[in-house]
């Protein structure tokens, strides 16, 4: 089994979790959950058996030391997680419509996550590790997006595979809609993708095929392209799948997407070689159905870390 190091965010969702009528006005009501896509990846690989690690920052605040310390509770190593002295953590407020979907507030100017250097980006982080993961959160500021840069090649460096889930967060950059080179300028850089339709759509209006021949074109070796409840589409060179997620009741999508990458990873990392499982259509389309499992089991309950499934929790009933 190989490890997965998740490097970029990590932070604090405050969950919508109702409102109550106080005189003439309804006050809304949160509750606070560890988070951030990188470190939510993290957390479902562990959950699931695998050896996970997190490498990223976080202030040396309450809200920093609560989630170093939920990272540890679930087996994640924070050797690789700073604590910076004065930089605040970043929050982000996760407001939930009555099917279960997501509208975000962030509170992330010059907090800790972005202020993280490439020097601070050491070559240890990758000594034992297999898989080096990252999403475009830490591509919106000129700084932090020259750190993942960094960290990407010496991850190539040192052997790894790149995994990239584009998860687009469009208020977090700063013209309010992501830099579409920005991400695209990554693709030469990774071996897999994770993006959604809508994101796709967004960096390719010309489509779905003009955006795999791209990506393919620029090294990548495997796209999967997931679309809510929908079909998910598993596509690299000379492999075309189409896999049917399970029906489940949407409570929260707050981590919908991180379980599902987490869940794939993790089934990636206990192949005896990922690089070629990557090619391998039927063994492709038999991790995907994995992680659809993971995505359908977390979107029933609320919340991210506590919400991802262990490999009980997908054990078939009697």
């Amino acid at each position: 089994m190989g490890t997965v190091t998740c490097f970029g965010e990590a932070l604090i969702d405050f969950l919508n979790t109702g409102a109550k009528q106080e005189g003439p006005i309804r006050i809304p009501e949160f509750r606070q959950f560890p988070g951030g896509a990188p470190a939510n990846v993290a957390v479902a690989i562990s959950k699931l058996g695998g050896e996970a690690a997190f490498a990223g920052q976080v202030g040396n605040d309450t809200f920093g030391l609560f989630i170093k310390q939920a990272l540890e509770d679930y087996q994640v190593d924070t050797t690789n997680l700073v604590l910076h002295p004065s930089a605040k953590t970043a929050l982000a407020f996760v407001f939930l419509d009555d099917q279960g979907e997501r509208s975000f507030e962030f509170f992330r100017t010059n907090t800790a996550d972005l202020l993280l250097t490439p020097l601070d980006v050491k070559d240890r982080w990758f000594i034992d590790t297999d898989i080096f993961h990252f999403c475009s959160n830490t591509l919106t500021d000129t700084a932090i997006a020259e750190t993942t840069r960094v960290a990407i090649t010496k991850a190539r460096h040192q052997g790894c595979l790149v995994s990239f889930d584009v998860n687009l967060r469009h208020n977090l950059w700063p013209n309010g809609q992501a830099d579409i080179k920005a991400v695209t300028d990554c693709f030469s850089q990774v071996d897999l993708i994770k993006v959604s339709k809508d994101e796709l759509d967004y960096l390719e209006p010309a489509g779905e095929k003009a955006f795999v021949q791209a990506a393919i074109a620029q090294g990548v070796k495997t796209v999967l392209i997931t679309d809510g409840g929908n079909t998910i589409k598993v596509l690299a060179k000379g492999v075309y799948s189409e896999i049917t997620p399970p029906q489940t009741t949407v409570v929260d999508t707050t981590a919908a997407g991180d379980a599902f990458t987490g869940g794939f990873l993790f089934a990636l990392s206990e192949q005896g070689d990922i690089r070629k499982t990557l090619g391998d259509q039927e063994k492709l389309e038999e991790l995907v159905l994995f992680a659809s499992k993971c995505g359908a089991f977390t979107v029933a309950r609320q919340g991210a870390f506590t919400a991802l499934p262990t490999l009980d929790d997908l054990a078939p009933e009697d």
